[in-house]
């Protein structure tokens, strides 16, 4: 993406005032300003927005609405890109209290636009902002744009060769590691559940394990887990046109674990990271996995497939004992695991599971701090025998008694978690309409609170 938040331009930027509707008489201090306030209804209410033009009729200033200043949400600031002519612009007023790096960074999240199939238009508009660092404002907002082009790709052009050359890239980019191993290679390298999932997909789209390595060998081991099913049909279980309309996003883990990975190796954390990504296709051929099937999995233990729509659990089995034996000092998995979990939370609050009540406050702290939201669910043990099978160790598909799906799901992951602190994200990665500063299609959600947690956990910044 074309950065959109920048320290010096060639030209001046036109003056934008964030005002509060506690200080909106104060800022409105020009009659004429006053008068195009009141005729325009100006309040200042969160998102409103004021142009006042010159004698020319061209943009003079803009004023910008934030609501109250006890209820500010920076997220709002998404929304001001979408309503200013193309141009350069500068934050001239700022409410007590706000960091300018990041309202740079909700400014920058506010331009993006999936415009890879349609004709381009080059105008656009910037935020220009002197003397404010904005190198890891910049960083984190491309880190989010990569992951909302995966996710917004349809899946002929983004296959797990195509992830594999994105992870590949990232790792060139910042000095990474990575190994890949495909097709048949993953049994010989034992990950039989990846390897099932994704065998009935044709050779070119054939699955893989992506592993990426970064950092100092002797730093905490931080270990970053996605799914990632390119698309999913439902295997034989297939799923009805409905319901299949958008898997090209069940990638979504796949996207967030790379952009998550990203941030972190721009970010130089002290950390010792590993991102971990099965990337497959559900698909349905001669070869598919059949319901009543029984797999085998890196951990030893078995899975009996009760389902072949849930699919999404089975490869993470594999990728999460991976993470074990590299003795991970925590674990992070993220997938578009269940729609369960939008039952329960909606499109807008992924959830999240952990038993580790230290690393539970460290995330829901975070979260409310760069206004990424997450909710935690529990991880409840009186239905962890909803997964018991009568042939196998485990079974893919609960008991429908249980009923709580993103639950049940999270509780299979926790059979093959590694020791230690772990925590599973069941997030949509996806806005189902379009509102200012989110346009629909693929999101980013939860790993801006994800960054900021590893940089106060391991950096205590």
């Amino acid at each position: 993406m074309t950065d959109a938040i920048i320290e010096t331009s060639e030209r001046p930027g036109t003056p934008v005032h964030l005002v509060t509707s506690d200080s909106l008489d104060a800022v409105l201090a020009e009659t004429f300003v006053q008068g195009l306030a009141q005729a325009a209804d100006f309040k200042a209410r969160a998102g409103q927005i004021l142009i006042v033009p010159n004698d020319q009729g061209k943009v003079r200033e803009v004023y910008f609405g934030l609501g109250s200043q006890a209820g500010i949400n920076l997220q709002t600031l998404r929304g001001l890109p979408a309503k200013l002519p193309p141009g350069d612009f500068t934050l001239t007023t700022l409410p007590e209290g706000l960091d300018a790096a990041d309202l740079a960074l909700a400014f920058a999240q506010g331009t993006y636009r999936f415009d890879r199939y349609k004709t381009r238009d080059p105008a656009g508009v910037r935020l220009v902002m002197p003397g404010v660092d904005l190198a890891e404002a910049r960083q984190i907002a491309q880190a989010c744009a990569l992951a909302r082009d995966m996710i917004n790709t349809p899946a002929n052009d983004l296959g797990p060769l195509q992830i594999e050359t994105l992870a590949r890239d990232v790792a060139q980019t910042f000095g990474a590691e990575i190994t890949v191993i495909t097709g048949d290679d993953l049994l010989t390298h034992n990950y039989p559940a990846v390897h099932a999932v994704g065998r009935a997909a044709v050779p070119h789209r054939a699955s893989r394990m992506i592993e990426l390595t970064w950092g100092q060998p002797d730093h905490p081991v931080v270990v970053v887990i996605g799914k990632g099913v390119v698309f999913d049909t439902g295997g034989l279980d297939i799923k009805p046109s409905s319901s299949m309309r958008f898997m090209k996003k069940d990638m979504g883990g796949a996207a967030h674990a790379l952009a998550l990975g990203r941030m972190i190796m721009a970010g130089k954390l002290p950390l010792r990271l590993i991102v971990l990504i099965p990337a497959v296709e559900n698909a349905i051929s001669g070869d598919a996995m059949r319901p009543g099937d029984i797999l085998s999995t890196r951990k030893g233990l078995t899975i009996e497939v009760g389902n072949t729509d849930a699919e999404g659990r089975l490869i993470l089995a594999d990728a999460l004992t991976r993470a074990d034996e590299l003795n991970p000092a925590l674990t992070l998995d993220l997938a578009t695991l269940t729609g369960a979990a939008r039952v329960a939370l909606g499109p807008q609050l992924p959830p999240f599971f952990t038993d580790d009540e230290d690393l539970a406050r460290q995330i829901e702290q975070a979260a409310q701090t760069t206004g990424d939201p997450v909710w935690r669910l529990p991880l409840w043990k009186g239905y962890l025998d909803s997964l018991d099978s009568d042939i196998a160790d485990i079974r893919n598909d609960p008991d429908g008694w249980a009923q709580a799906g993103a639950m049940t799901a999270a509780l299979f992951l926790q059979r093959f978690a590694p020791k230690g602190p772990w925590a599973h994200f069941d997030i949509f990665a996806w806005n189902p309409r379009s509102r200012p500063g989110f346009p629909s299609g693929g999101e980013a959600q939860a790993i801006r609170g994800l960054y900021q947690m590893l940089r106060t956990r391991f950096h205590g910044v």
